[in-house]
């Protein structure tokens, strides 16, 4: 009982999806912005402030997070707080991840340059734009069709070529490419789909949030010499992991980079 108390309770902090200490409406006014904003400015004070203050080291995802555009992945509308601590919402009920749990979850896959990278969720497109400023090759997989298309064109626009757009099941995985250096997965099923650790290199690393939506945890897999361990790292709130077939072909936005 008490450990559920403490993920509801962690679930309405700062860092997770709901909006606490980050009241859009009241905090900023609304309507057109004037001035464009120093977005490099806005980067290095949420790298210092949000992800340094938080305990993220290493030092390409600071790197990485400082160069990546995070105001080009969110509504336009909606680029004055891309810099903010607390997600934001992107359309079709989904969200770009808070800076400060992009930044985590991207530490504990420990990218180095040349991995190959599977992601499940491609949502705004913004944390494949962090894997792939690392040197990482993505494959990434969205269920939503207009946000693949959204995602890879921003994506294209940055000249990420190391990015590959799928629309397509998520829990199926992408198994053309596989095996995967590491896996990474930014919407939570309620137990880890078994093709997703079957398409994992020996030696890989997998971050995936588990569980019901007021009972998730951040939880990182790893398998070596066929044997997987698992451990949990953080509690975490993502939308659900949603199952079944894009009614778009899926072939509309692979690989066209």
């Amino acid at each position: 009982m008490k450990g559920l108390l403490r993920k509801l309770l962690f679930a309405l902090g700062v860092w997770l999806t709901g909006w606490t200490g980050c009241n859009l409406q009241n905090e900023y006014p609304q309507g057109p912005v004037m001035n464009e904003p120093d977005y490099e400015k806005l980067r290095e004070k949420m790298v210092r402030e949000q992800i340094q203050a938080r305990g993220v080291k290493d030092p390409d995802v600071l790197t990485a997070m400082r160069k990546v555009p995070r105001h080009k992945f969110v509504p336009e509308n909606m680029r004055r707080y891309a810099y903010e601590d607390c997600p934001l919402p992107i359309g079709y009920g989904q969200t770009i991840s808070q800076p400060y749990i992009v930044a985590f979850m991207t530490e504990q896959l420990r990218v180095s340059p040349g991995m190959r990278v599977l992601e499940i969720g491609t949502g705004s497109g913004y944390q494949a734009a962090v894997l792939a400023e690392m040197g990482a090759n993505i494959y990434t997989i969205e269920i939503i069709p207009e946000l693949a298309e959204r995602a890879r064109a921003v994506l294209l626009e940055l000249g990420y070529t190391n990015v590959h757009v799928k629309v397509g099941d998520g829990y199926k995985g992408w198994p053309e490419h596989a095996p995967y250096d590491g896996i990474i997965v930014t919407c939570a099923p309620e137990s880890i789909p078994q093709a997703l650790v079957d398409q994992l290199k020996q030696g890989g690393r997998m971050v995936i949030p588990v569980g019901p939506t007021w009972d998730q945890e951040l939880v990182v897999v790893e398998k070596e010499n066929d044997k997987i361990s698992y451990r949990e790292v953080l509690p975490v709130r993502f939308v659900p992991m949603v199952p079944g077939e894009s009614t778009n072909n899926e072939s509309s936005v692979t690989e066209r980079w």
